[in-house]
């Protein structure tokens, strides 16, 4: 696990080595064990290549940047190789391939060597990584299937310039202007999902595709690495059949990503997909587990009951994290700055101070990340049936009627996200049009509240370029849904969530749920297999209940959910408050003011919670001041 840096340019080689170095310096946290940079000229155009290492795998050898032995290659890479010793078997087996080291990136350069691009398709992993290959005068950048691993990028005139974390971006160019784009999606969805980011100019490569750099000609290629079937393949396996396929495909994921050379544990929650990360990697390894779970001082989100549940029948060494308002005011700068673009997700508060815990205790961490993306877990994969229903019996003309009382009705005033609070945003998000689930996934504002929110807007609806890419699903089907979640709130969401947080501790996660084999397997599934009679990821909790205490996995969960609502009424009120101020609205020139003071106002009071809203506001006021304003 690392952090990677990479520049293109027609500037001196000392000043490309000037800013390399600044580069890897302001990703240390990614990898604070080592780092490594190369530079030379290709093509008429001075390259340099960088990097910061986590060591994770074969630790005294995997130093970077790699070199093939004629010099022509030269690979940096963050991430991990699951299936690297399957492969490295392979290559000398069958191609007599020799190796210096026992490291993972070794396997990525030598399968490049035997196999060109189409080798990033035989990866299992999580990887961002760059490959310079001189004989052609090129360089891939690759990001893997899910996007597990972040990649920015900009091609403008200064050159190429790529990184891990949009901090080092800002090494080589001015920092350019606010993207309407990028700014209306962060709005509506609470975060920024790829290719796009909060600035102009500045780009984050998909997942799934890599970059080809022709270096002589300046001429960038975007490239899918798997092509995706957007019809569903049917499999007709039996119920019981299927269920035990899930088991073994999850333990093998298990095991292979539980190979490491330094200290493993698990984030533990206590819910479905966590508790069986745990008990799978509890019964691959011969020595008891590190398990680590959060807690609220408040407790309405507090669940660690489930946890010790987990952690006591699978004998593991348990470690509770309590969060209260003080642990988060120490942090809260840091998390939030730390993304280096507007986040609003405030269980990435929660996901930090776990992480950080984590971190004094071992290097890996197994995560359920992914398991309600791969599964359908989330009460948005079966609502579409409700807003399908609810259209074919109640007009439009009545619903809009009913829609100023039935919101009246369905005011909550604090932030416990309730029965009220789920009725409420499906009120919300019910479309004639085909947009229900588009509107369940904005968490943040909708479309014509974002036309009262903002001064400027884009002509064109912000999530047109993900509707146009996934047209020819079927959205209203679960594979459809699902590929939504993939696509937009799983990149640009969770996955950007779990990668700051936890490397800004140098903590690894990996997440056995994100598994194309996996994915590719519940995706040829009937719909009936993953939600139930409204039992949701019903396959994978019959696999394994048999393990559990009787319904132990079909209890709710509510994940990682923070009282940043009743904190900007209180511990961070004052702040708040400066962010709202007419003068400083007024100067900005983004918001309309009568709006949005409005909004905080009738929070700030307890007429009516929005958290939902607010709080991504004050992550944007407050990324704007760090940002614009220092």
């Amino acid at each position: 696990m690392c952090g990677i840096n990479g520049i293109i340019s027609r500037s001196l080689k000392n000043d490309l080595k000037k800013n390399i170095n600044m580069m890897n310096n302001k990703i240390i946290h990614r990898g604070p064990d080592d780092s490594g940079h190369y530079i030379d000229t290709v093509g008429g155009k001075n390259i340099a290549l960088g990097m910061r290492r986590l060591s994770i795998i074969d630790i005294d050898n995997g130093k970077q940047p790699i070199v093939s032995d004629d010099g022509n290659l030269v690979l940096v890479f963050n991430g991990e190789i699951y299936n690297y010793l399957t492969l490295k078997n392979e290559l000398e087996l069958n191609h007599q391939v020799e190796f210096i080291t026992s490291s993972d990136t070794e396997v990525i350069l030598k399968m490049y060597e035997i196999y060109g691009q189409e080798s990033f398709s035989k990866l299992d992993g999580m990887f961002a990584f760059s490959i310079l290959d001189k004989n052609i005068s090129k360089i891939f950048i690759a990001r893997d299937f899910f996007g597990e691993k972040p990649l920015y990028y900009s091609n403008n005139s200064y050159g190429l310039v790529w990184a891990s974390e949009l901090k080092s971006v800002f090494c080589c160019i001015d920092k350019p202007k606010i993207s309407m784009k990028g700014l209306e999606l962060f709005f509506k969805l609470n975060y920024i999902p790829a290719p796009y980011t909060i600035y102009d100019g500045i780009l984050k490569l998909e997942p799934n595709n890599y970059i080809e750099f022709d270096i002589e000609k300046n001429l960038l290629n975007i490239i899918p690495i798997h092509v995706e079937n957007k019809t569903k393949k049917h499999n007709l396996i039996s119920f019981n059949s299927a269920k035990m396929v899930t088991k073994d495909l999850i333990k093998e994921s298990v095991f292979s990503r539980s190979v490491s050379d330094v200290p493993i544990g698990t984030f533990l929650s206590g819910g479905v997909d966590s508790s069986i990360v745990s008990y799978c990697l509890a019964k691959n390894l011969d020595k008891r587990i590190n398990t680590f779970s959060i807690g609220f001082e408040n407790k309405k989100f507090d669940e660690r009951n489930k946890s010790r549940i987990v952690s006591k029948l699978i004998n593991s060494k348990h470690h509770e994290i309590i969060i209260n308002e003080n642990s988060l005011l120490e942090e809260i700068d840091d998390i939030l700055n730390n993304f280096d673009e507007p986040f609003g997700d405030a269980s990435a508060l929660a996901t930090f101070l776990v992480s950080k815990q984590t971190s004094n205790y071992v290097k890996v961490a197994l995560t359920g990340d992914g398991g309600d993306e791969v599964f359908a877990g989330y009460n948005k994969h079966y609502m579409s049936l409700i807003n399908n229903r609810y259209t074919s019996l109640i007009s439009s003309r009545l619903h809009n009627n009913l829609q100023i009382p039935l919101r009246k009705l369905l005011v909550t005033k604090n932030d416990n996200r309730g029965l009220r609070f789920k009725l409420r945003k499906t009120l919300d998000s019910l479309d004639y049009n085909g947009n229900f689930y588009w509107n369940i996934i904005s968490l943040g504002f909708q479309e014509k509240e974002v036309e009262k929110l903002l001064i400027r807007k884009q002509q064109k609806d912000s999530l047109n370029y993900f509707k146009n890419k996934l047209n020819g699903f079927d959205k209203d089907d679960l594979f459809g849904i699902r590929m939504i979640d993939k696509i937009v709130s799983l990149e640009g969401d969770m996955l950007a969530k779990v990668d700051r947080t936890s490397m800004l501790s140098s903590l690894e996660c990996r997440a056995p749920f994100l598994n194309k084999k996996i994915w590719d397997f519940t995706n040829s599934l009937p719909d009936n297999y993953l939600i139930n009679k409204g039992s949701k990821k019903f396959i994978l909790r019959e696999a394994f209940k048999e393990h559990f205490p009787d319904g132990f996995l079909n209890k709710s969960k509510k994940g990682f959910g923070v009282p940043v609502g009743d904190w900007l009424r209180g511990v961070l009120r004052k702040e708040f408050i400066s962010y709202i101020d007419k003068d400083f609205i007024k100067e900005q020139g983004i918001f309309n003011y009568e709006y949005i003071s409005k909004l905080v106002d009738n929070h700030l009071s307890g007429k009516e919670d929005a958290t939902f809203k607010i709080w991504p506001f004050y992550c944007f006021q407050k990324w704007y001041k760090n940002i614009y304003l220092n």
